[in-house]
């Protein structure tokens, strides 16, 4: 067997044991990452081995199914990874005026985050409805598809330290005021005003196998499509169509093409960026 043949197999090889490890975490586990980008998958996953001095896929299935605590980590792995608050302070801008501007005319606007980037996202979110004086009207519905992710956000916390590392963010988004106010400090972690964080439901839901829930006025997935296949992203595209109100905006991972689903049925909302109002 030559050196090209022999990679070839291994690679096979390895392909089986992903495929493997993805089953047994939708069949044991309930969370289905069988529709996202292999290559993307393969790159996180053999990370993962490194990280965990580990030889083959195989033995991170093996541990997955008997250590506690193993499937967890794979989860956390492929999963949209956390970012910071006011990451991304251009996006948060488009995210500023796209979300007032849309939300302002209706009485009781809902708002679908999905597959957030930790709190760090949502939080974000919910300052930004404050300060456009939407909070108190406004339900953000912030879901996930791991249960265990799910409780690690509802009650999580930053290091009060970040506030002011945040603040330049926050101000190059358009705020105007001391991020530091929207937050209670205790024992060195700052955690959202109980007003604010009230605004947020946090509810188990997958993009992959779960149906429509609700018809929202706004929906932002900005990180998770990004891991998709592409059968997989279509099929996200379709159940946000079919969630997303007439006249209501779309901020997600990247431009529309020509071929994504329902694409005709939206128009931009600014002239770069991936935001986009449904206009039928």
């Amino acid at each position: 067997m030559d050196a090209m043949t022999g990679f070839a197999s291994l690679q096979a090889t390895e392909d089986l044991e992903i495929e493997l490890l993805l089953e047994a975490l939708f069949q044991r586990f309930g969370v289905d990452f069988r529709g996202y980008d292999r290559h993307l998958l393969r790159r996180k996953l053999l990370a993962l081995l490194r990280q965990r001095a580990l030889s083959t896929v195989s033995a991170l299935q093996e541990k997955v199914l008997h250590e506690s605590g193993a499937a967890l980590s794979v989860v956390r792995t492929l999963a949209v990874p956390s970012a910071p608050l006011f990451d991304r302070p251009d996006w948060v801008r488009r995210q500023r005026i796209a979300l007032a501007d849309s939300l302002r005319p209706t009485a009781l606007p809902k708002v679908w985050l999905a597959e957030p980037a930790g709190v760090g996202e949502a939080w974000t979110m919910v300052i930004l409805l404050a300060e456009e004086k939407l909070y108190a009207r406004t339900e953000v519905f912030a879901t996930l598809a791991s249960d265990e992710l799910l409780a690690e956000l509802r009650d999580a916390a930053v290091p009060v330290a970040q506030l002011a590392e945040f603040q330049p963010q926050y101000e190059q988004s358009g705020g105007t005021g001391r991020l530091a106010d929207y937050f209670e400090v205790a024992n060195g972690e700052a955690r959202l005003l109980p007003r604010l964080r009230e605004r947020i439901t946090w509810a188990q839901y997958s993009l992959v196998t779960d149906a429509s829930f609700n018809e929202f006025h706004a929906i932002v997935c900005c990180r998770a499509l990004a891991d998709f296949g592409p059968v997989l992203r279509q099929r996200v595209l379709r159940l946000f169509h079919d969630s997303l109100a007439l006249f209501g905006v779309m901020g997600i991972d990247r431009e529309l093409g020509a071929t994504d689903a329902f694409a005709e049925d939206y128009q931009r909302v600014f002239e770069d960026g991936a935001w986009y109002k449904r206009v039928r």
